[in-house]
């Protein structure tokens, strides 16, 4: 059997690099200061509740799978304690359980993901209203099939490297489609629910309809310790 636990990601100011600062200014105009700042602190409790249940579980030889690394190897652990240097919680984790005897594997195709990072960066990098608008619309016209593509690329990269009696880590981002796309033998654990994130965000951006009870309530839980008995949706 072959085990994988999926991390659906919340990312942080730090993982966002050169973006960050564009992206922090335009969500505080879209949320408002208050809201973000709690969102902030929900995304921080979120990965210290992540970080304590890996260190509660013997990682030696766990194969680390993260969304948009190209490549692994000393060129790979390089990037993940650069990242963790500069702050970014997600390679943090990663780099303890790459210390405690985890081992790294390359998980994306470097073309779909500096595909991407372009459209993004023409978002960010935006002069004006008519410029941003355009942005959004080419990068909105491509976005679903990219990020399919990449999801088939990652699927078929564990399915060929994690072994029988082999047991991994996914951290990925939580709108990725990874589940249907995995060999039925991969016993996935979901070490918090990807549909309760996913609806965290849905309601964090849809600020007319939030129920603001229901969102207080994904907000704890994202916050709060992993259970004993992650989800295992198979």
């Amino acid at each position: 059997m072959r085990i994988l636990y999926l991390v659906p990601i919340i990312h942080t100011r730090s993982d966002m690099g050169s973006i960050s600062s564009v992206l922090s200014e335009i969500s505080i105009s879209a949320f408002g200061e208050e809201l973000w700042n709690k969102h902030q602190q929900t995304v921080t409790k979120f990965w210290d509740a992540i970080s304590l249940f890996f260190k509660l579980l013997e990682v030696r030889d766990f194969k680390i799978y993260q969304d948009g690394l190209i490549t692994d190897g000393d060129y790979g652990i390089k990037i993940i304690d650069e990242g963790a240097k500069l702050g970014s919680v997600n390679y943090k984790v990663i780099a303890d359980l790459l210390k405690r005897g985890a081992i790294l594997v390359k998980t994306e195709d470097i073309k779909l993901v500096q595909k991407e990072y372009t459209y993004i960066k023409n978002l960010t990098s935006a002069k004006s209203a008519r410029e941003t608008k355009s942005a959004a619309n080419k990068y909105k016209l491509i976005q679903s099939q990219l990020l399919s593509d990449r999801d088939k690329f990652i699927a078929g990269t564990i399915a060929y490297t994690l072994n029988d009696n082999e047991t991994g880590i996914l951290f990925i981002g939580a709108y990725h489609e990874i589940i249907s796309k995995l060999p039925v033998d991969i016993h996935i654990i979901q070490v918090k629910q990807v549909s309760m994130v996913r609806e965290y965000h849905r309601m964090l951006s849809n600020l007319k309809n939030r129920n603001r009870e229901q969102f207080q309530l994904l907000a704890e839980y994202l916050a709060s310790p992993v259970s004993d008995k992650p989800l295992n949706p198979h």
